[in-house]
């Protein structure tokens, strides 16, 4: 996925682009990655959505979007432990996840615009067949 089809998702909110995009990275994650790696990861985003709702405070927002960097190393973790199981889902998603956090800037609309990105590729990998 280029970085300007990235930015339309995340930064513009380009619905049609994140459908687009999200089915095509969801079918591609079938065979190499299971649904529960997916949902370990997007369990994460959500536990962070829930600390960062649209009225949040200030510090609410820091520590939300601190939350959400710090998921860069762990995606970075999970990806080379599964890469010496001869793996490389978690790799393939942290490729699109990585820039796309870096996308978010710490705004609550990008970040929105992040999980229903995310959202969208789990569903898509559900319906492809991914188990």
């Amino acid at each position: 996925m280029s970085q300007i089809d990235l930015r339309k998702i995340i930064v513009d909110g380009d619905a049609e682009e994140l459908v687009r995009q999200a089915e095509a990275l969801g079918e591609q994650l079938v065979k190499p990655l299971t649904t529960s790696q997916i949902r370990n990861i997007f369990g994460t985003v959500r536990r962070i959505e829930m600390n960062w709702p649209e009225n949040a405070s200030e510090e609410q927002a820091r520590k939300a979007h601190r939350d959400l960097l710090l998921l860069k190393p762990k995606l970075a973790y999970q990806a080379k432990r599964e890469g010496e199981r001869k793996g490389r889902g978690v790799e393939m998603l942290r490729q699109v996840l990585d820039p796309a956090i870096g996308l978010v800037e710490g705004k609550r609309g990008r970040f929105q615009n992040f999980v229903d990105f995310f959202e969208a590729i789990l569903a898509y990998h559900k319906a492809y067949g991914g188990n």
